[in-house]
């Protein structure tokens, strides 16, 4: 809500510019008739200072490391939530009551099943092909069988598409991997509850039983929960942009898989990895690269460290580091990317080096760290991100649809190229 405002004087006009203030106390300028009315508009390279809509769905406080989905602290939902019930409280914005979330769970686990003729997709990549550009590909083509619930204003198409995206994401991930390593499909089990259900995908073969450990599914159910939703990130601002365009949601949330595979983003907990593996490969001389680290003229970066939004220890770190100490340990599993990874925070967390910069460990530090030692190989680490933010893609992608001043995305720029110039016959060049 408009409280009071800011004057804004430029030349010989002054206006008056409308402050909104969010639940939280945010406060932001609402500029949206600044160009109209002074012929002006702001410039502000990756939009790090710009609001580009309203959001009821995820709250974070980047200085005091604060998460919260729908008002409910993260810490709360990883402890006591799994990854369905926590999809449906950011896509439906509230907790379900047992007999909701029981509906939800059934209509879901229907979905599960690709078409038979979608697996033929799989025969055109090459075996080699990453995983992220399958997935999106798939996403993407799932429209294509899917014709009955193109339409973003009908809320019963857009339910539907919501059901058979999350219910299919995981067999399209799967099938994925199981193409890069030549071993059959493996169809989905609907006896099985859905973390369950994408690891017997994953890792079970026809010719040897298969038993889904539940601590490894608990895992998984906190990586993605972990992951569900980040508020305007790269890859959510990409399926708002697309899908204010009325594009399907098929559409728009294979354009955010794209986002997401960047390195600077969703590819940074692969990055973390190579970097451990390194440091043990050079003898885990930890102090060696931290010192690396530090000198600005080496190429060498500490990756998992620092964050666009958090100046504060990431709280999705916090919950990981301490899964990485109680559950690997209860599975048996001993890492030594995990003891190296340890090594890395306590040092750094003592240098003034990263403190004066608010250098903390992020999610990626220890979400790469878990996904390897439960047995997925690194290529896939971005698909996992994948399946754990569509939650959070859909709730803004639904929110941004029910909005009444939604406006399709169309960013500004300032022109720096040449003034009107004639054009030049070939010849005469």
């Amino acid at each position: 809500m408009s409280s009071s405002c800011a004057k804004l004087e430029i030349d010989d006009t002054k206006i008056e510019l409308p402050i909104l203030t969010g639940s939280e106390g945010e406060r932001g300028l609402d500029i949206s008739h600044l160009r109209e009315r002074c012929g002006v508009i702001t410039y502000d390279p990756g939009y790090v200072n710009t609001g580009s809509c309203q959001s009821a769905i995820t709250y974070v406080d980047g200085d005091q490391g604060i998460l919260r989905y729908r008002g409910i602290p993260i810490e709360q939902l990883a402890e006591r939530s799994n990854f369905l019930e926590t999809a449906y409280l950011l896509i439906y914005g509230k907790l379900p009551t047992q007999e909701e979330y029981d509906a939800f769970v059934r209509v879901i686990t229907r979905h599960t099943m690709l078409h038979e003729d979608v697996k033929r997709f799989y025969d055109g990549f090459p075996r080699d092909a990453h995983p992220m550009a399958i997935l999106s590909a798939v996403i993407g083509a799932l429209s294509t069988f899917y014709q009955d619930s193109h339409d973003p204003t009908n809320p019963e198409q857009v339910e539907i598409s919501i059901h058979r995206l999350i219910a299919k994401i995981p067999t399209i991930a799967a099938y994925s991997y199981k193409k890069s390593i030549g071993q059959p499909f493996v169809y989905p089990d609907n006896a099985l509850e859905y973390c369950s259900n994408f690891l017997r995908m994953m890792f079970s073969v026809p010719a040897e039983p298969y038993e889904v450990d539940p601590r490894i599914a608990k895992v998984l159910h906190l990586l993605f929960i972990l992951h569900a939703d980040h508020e305007q990130n790269c890859s959510t601002s990409t399926v708002r942009l697309v899908g204010s365009s009325h594009a399907n949601l098929f559409a728009s949330v294979a354009a955010g898989v794209y986002a997401l595979w960047g390195p600077r983003h969703g590819g940074a907990n692969q990055q973390v990895i190579e970097m451990l593996e390194r440091i043990r490969a050079d003898r885990g001389n930890v102090r060696k690269y931290i010192e690396l680290a530090k000198d600005r003229s080496h190429p060498f970066r500490l990756f998992g460290f620092g964050h666009r939004v958090y100046k504060h220890y990431d709280p999705r770190a916090r919950i990981l580091k301490q899964a990485c100490d109680d559950i690997l340990a209860q599975i048996g599993i001993h890492d030594p990317l995990v003891e190296i990874a340890k090594q890395i925070e306590e040092i750094a967390l003592q240098d003034d080096f990263f403190l004066s910069r608010k250098l903390y460990p992020n999610v990626d530090f220890y979400s790469g760290i878990l996904y390897k030692a439960i047995g997925f190989p690194v290529n896939m680490f971005t698909v996992l991100f994948a399946i754990g933010r569509l939650p959070g893609w859909i709730a803004h992608w639904r929110e941004m649809l029910a909005d009444p001043h939604l406006k399709i995305g169309r960013p500004r720029q300032i022109y720096i190229g040449p003034l009107c110039t004639d054009y030049t016959d070939i010849t005469t060049r």
